[in-house]
């Protein structure tokens, strides 16, 4: 199995990245994390602290879908808002979702999931002030530590934030192996 985490170079939230990223290279999970740019990521905590930087092995337009099994997109209203805003982010989201491929976002993520249209009929959670974002976007939203969907041909693992990455972190990992 194989798994890609997408990232901006800038704003995503430390925990929400490095936590799964450490569970899936622990259960043996081939991980490839890409960004925009092949400069390091650098992380932030509770949006304003700087964090651990990561280094990026791919590039957003240059990684293929079909080359992975699992989708993780990490958190951080920054990297959130900024990387809907990339154009080969959503494209990846978009083929993932077509390839019944399993995707897990967690906290501000599914803001790049509706971005890319892939919503409706899903049921999720973010960080509660994506609800009325979401909803819109044709997602039932819930407020539960860990959604897990199976609807429309495609998994959905989602999250509302770092309290949550244990749960978020397994349930990755599981869907890895």
């Amino acid at each position: 199995m194989s798994a890609l985490i997408i990232a901006t170079n800038y704003g995503v939230e430390q925990d929400e990245i490095v936590k799964p990223l450490d569970a899936l290279k622990n259960a043996g999970v081939a991980v490839t994390v890409a960004a925009p740019k092949l400069d390091p990521i650098e992380t932030l905590v509770g949006d304003k602290d700087p964090g651990t930087t990561i280094e990026p092995n791919a590039t957003l337009g240059d990684v293929d879908a079909s080359e992975y099994d699992l989708l993780v997109i990490p958190g951080g209203t920054i990297n959130a808002d900024t990387l809907r805003t990339e154009e080969a982010a959503v494209d990846l989201v978009k083929a993932f979702s077509e390839s019944g491929k399993t995707i897990a976002a967690i906290c501000h993520a599914p803001w790049v999931l509706a971005e890319a249209g892939i919503l409706n009929g899903k049921s999720l959670t973010s960080y509660p002030s994506l609800a009325t974002d979401l909803r819109n976007a044709g997602a039932t939203w819930e407020d539960v530590e860990l959604q897990e969907c199976v609807a429309e041909g495609w998994t959905l693992l989602t999250s509302r934030s770092p309290k949550d990455l244990d749960a978020f972190s397994n349930a990755v990992v599981e869907a890895a192996n």
